[in-house]
């Protein structure tokens, strides 16, 4: 399925360009006059990138930019006719991705679209990694979460900090030595009983039944795996 790329420019002439060059270079073009309509189209169709005009009646693009950023990520490249250092400064300012002075070739539009595009698809990817899934109970590293279904599981930072080194290496035997280095660093002295206490702690939140973890296995006389066996 092509990409679809929402391009939000006044001017007709550029707007029929950039639509003729988007589609040939395989995207699905969104082409409006007006940051309302752009705003619109970005809600309904949920585009892989913006390309932003800045000069516009009623709302212009800064406006239109910093609305954006307001409830998206998307990616955004600004294309304007205004070259001062400030105006771009102001753009990557208000969350531009990219800032392309006009008059530009669609040849270097092309590369700057498809780079920002990957950038994007990297983040996403990155993002996804981060966020893991076991049955019904989901961890988000960036977000610092742990749910079950819809219920929030409450750690303690410690707690997570265990589990975040336990799941980053899921299926891999761990050393309480290695554990008690990632989470508490020299701030205690290592003790056998330090890195369990916490163990125990997190199956009695994690597990669906603590005396017999489905989670958190103990590998017997060296530490700990997590993961679902």
């Amino acid at each position: 399925m092509s990409q679809k790329i929402l391009v939000v420019d006044d001017d007709t002439t550029i707007g029929s360009a950039l639509e003729t060059f988007l589609r040939e270079s395989g995207y699905e073009p969104l082409c409006v006059q007006s940051a309302a309509e752009g705003l619109r189209l970005l809600y309904a169709e949920h585009p892989s990138l913006v390309l932003l005009d800045i000069v516009m009646p009623v709302m212009d693009g800064w406006e239109m930019a910093q609305r954006i950023r307001e409830l998206s990520d998307v990616p955004l490249i600004i294309i304007s006719a205004r070259d001062t250092e400030d105006d771009k400064l102001r753009g990557f300012k208000l969350g531009a991705d990219d800032y392309l002075t006009k008059p530009f070739s669609l040849a270097e539009l092309g590369a700057r679209i498809e780079a920002v595009l990957a950038r994007a698809a990297k983040a996403q990817h990155h993002r996804e990694r981060r966020k893991f899934t076991f049955e019904d109970l989901v961890v988000d590293l960036d977000k610092h979460r742990v749910m079950r279904g819809e219920q929030i599981i409450d750690l303690t930072p410690t707690e997570f900090r265990l589990l975040q080194c336990l799941i980053e290496r899921a299926g891999d035997a761990i050393s309480e030595a290695e554990l008690h280095e990632h989470v508490w660093s020299n701030k205690h002295s290592l003790q056998a009983g330090y890195v369990r206490r916490y163990v125990w702690f997190l199956r009695q939140k994690l597990e669906r039944d603590p005396a017999h973890p489905e989670l958190i296995h103990t590998v017997r006389k060296f530490g700990y795996r997590f993961g679902l066996d």
